[in-house]
């Protein structure tokens, strides 16, 4: 074999065409776990890929324009796509990196996250007919939140500047990281306990989803819930909706806006009622106004004017219609008498005794009237009864001529 003798420059030059002539080493997707992220002004990116056994230098030039995240630090998890070169003037394997891009490890936490946001809403937790309206006038308020970061800082400063006479409850509480939300949780039960207090303002300002994981706890998010005193969930950040915005009473962007939406502007509230009672008074005014030119109006009416001799008049027409009434009733009275003499005399004429005090008779026989001669037989005992007196009598004979006369 002929010996073959390279400088180090042909050497790896020949080593980067082999590289990046093949095609298994172009357009490749590699993962693993960052380390030794350096950024330069210059806008480059370089760190090592590594995993449990073996690492590899990794070159993202321009990273800002590849939008590579520029908060990428020691042990993040992220894939990478790019291609296998070498760097000549050092000798070095590299992976050029076109994109890149964090390893989804919220994922877990999110599934689980779904599942909560599910069984809560199914319970009602999230129902609008369930949030309570903020008070229109609080008095004081209390603040869960860091006791050293910015947010309680703009909450506080947010709330003087627009009602300086307002109160303020401070509940310094971790909100990121181990114990963070059992201590949230002892802020809301501990301002709760506070009588004065008419509202709870509760959250942190913005920063990474991890940062603000602490508001997507099942615990925190029944604590907001739970909560005896109306609350707010003020959390940093616009894009993700955290847990406690849903079992909140009310949900802010941040915590400056939280103080914006809960708390009046004293200037406001005085021009208000300005306006409110020059409202008032014009329409007092006008009304009374209203009122005097009715009752002038009143005056100076026809009936006011006549009205003694209105009531004369009608007390004219009612004695009228009373004599009236009185020669109608006599009228009825009399037609009434009239008739009712015509039918005592039909009554009198009718009157049994009457007839027997002409001579005529009435026969009967157990009670029963005898109208027919055949009504009757021979040995029946009959009872006759006269004007005067009555007799009884025995049947011996019954005579009937063709005229149906005896």
């Amino acid at each position: 074999m002929e010996d073959r003798i390279y400088t180090v420059s042909q050497f790896n030059k020949m080593v980067k065409d082999y590289l990046e002539d093949n095609n298994n080493l172009k357009n490749f997707f590699l993962k693993g776990e960052i380390s030794g992220v350096n950024y330069y002004k210059s806008g480059h990116l370089y760190f090592s890929l590594k995993d449990k056994n073996c690492q590899v230098r990794c070159t993202a030039f321009g990273y800002r324009y590849k939008k590579i995240p520029e908060d990428l630090k020691e042990g993040d998890s992220v894939k990478i796509f790019g291609d296998a070169t070498l760097y000549e003037a050092r000798g070095d394997f590299q992976i050029m990196v076109r994109h890149l891009e964090k390893e989804n490890k919220m994922g877990a936490l999110y599934e689980e996250l779904e599942k909560v946001k599910k069984e809560l809403s199914e319970k009602g937790y999230f129902d609008r007919d369930k949030k309570r309206p903020m008070p229109s006038l609080p008095q004081t308020i209390g603040v869960i939140t860091s006791g050293t970061g910015a947010a309680v800082r703009d909450i506080i400063n947010t709330a003087r500047l627009r009602y300086p006479n307002i109160n303020i409850y401070v509940y310094p509480a971790k909100v990121q990281g181990l114990g963070a939300a059992k201590e949230v949780i002892r802020g809301i039960e501990a301002l709760n306990k506070i009588e004065e207090i008419d509202l709870i303002i509760a959250g942190r300002g913005g920063g990474s989803i991890e940062d603000l994981w602490t508001f997507n706890e099942k615990d925190v998010a029944l604590a907001y819930f739970n909560s005896k005193k109306p609350i707010v969930s003020a959390v940093g950040h616009e894009i993700d909706v955290l847990l406690t915005d849903f079992t909140a009473d009310l949900r802010s962007s941040t915590p400056t806006h939280a103080s914006e939406m809960v708390v009046p502007e004293k200037k406001k509230l005085q021009e208000s009622i300005e306006n409110r009672e020059k409202y008032l008074k014009s329409y007092l005014r006008k009304y009374i106004h209203k009122k005097k030119d009715e009752i002038s109006n009143r005056r100076n009416s026809f009936v006011i004017k006549n009205f003694q001799r209105l009531v004369q008049e009608k007390n004219m027409e009612v004695l009228d219609k009373e004599r009236e009434f009185i020669k109608s009733y006599e009228r009825y009275i009399l037609k009434k008498r009239q008739e009712m003499e015509m039918k005592v005399e039909k009554l009198k004429a009718l009157n049994p005794d009457n007839i027997l005090k002409r001579g005529y008779s009435i026969t009967s026989s157990n009670g029963k009237v005898i109208k027919n001669a055949h009504d009757i037989e021979p040995g029946e005992i009959l009872e006759t009864i006269f004007h005067i007196g009555k007799s009884t009598s025995v049947v011996k004979e019954i005579d009937v001529d063709e005229k149906g006369i005896i």
